[in-house]
């Protein structure tokens, strides 16, 4: 089945991918549990509310193909994000970092061995109200058709 989630669906993706495939049981999101013993999305040290920013995109990726281009422009509506200090002990064989913000941060990431597993910080879809069709949206319904459940 493909997934393409985008802000929160980046957030909870990370949440259980930490809870459930390396064993994090406590793993939580700052805004829910902002006082949790392992935050692992915390607020983001500039909040990324109507903006735009450029990203990154690690080549052989899913996104990158999907775009076809490394250097991308999205637009975020976004309050949280990855706590940095994590990143390590996160990604690794079977999750990878597929784009990165201006300051290096993780800005989408996907999932190694499955057919269409992307999550994104940005917000694709927001180009839609410029009637515009975000190619990862469009990647990703290729895979669901490709791939029915």
């Amino acid at each position: 089945m493909p997934f393409l989630g985008t802000c929160g669906g980046f957030q909870h993706a990370l949440l259980e991918y930490a809870r459930n495939r390396l064993g994090w049981t406590d793993a939580e999101h700052g805004e829910t549990a902002p006082h949790a013993a392992n935050v692992i999305i915390e607020p983001l040290s500039c909040s990324l509310v109507e903006s735009v920013a450029a990203i990154q995109l690690h080549p052989d990726t899913l996104i990158a193909h999907a775009y076809g281009r490394l250097d991308i422009d999205e637009r975020y509506h976004c309050r949280y994000g990855l706590r940095r200090e994590l990143e390590s002990a996160l990604f690794g064989e079977h999750l990878k970092v597929s784009g990165r913000g201006p300051e290096g941060e993780v800005r989408c990431m996907e999932l190694q061995g499955h057919p269409f597993y992307v999550a994104t910080l940005f917000q694709p879809e927001r180009a839609a109200l410029q009637g515009q069709t975000p190619p990862v949206v469009a990647a990703f319904v290729r895979a669901c058709m490709s791939n029915p459940a």
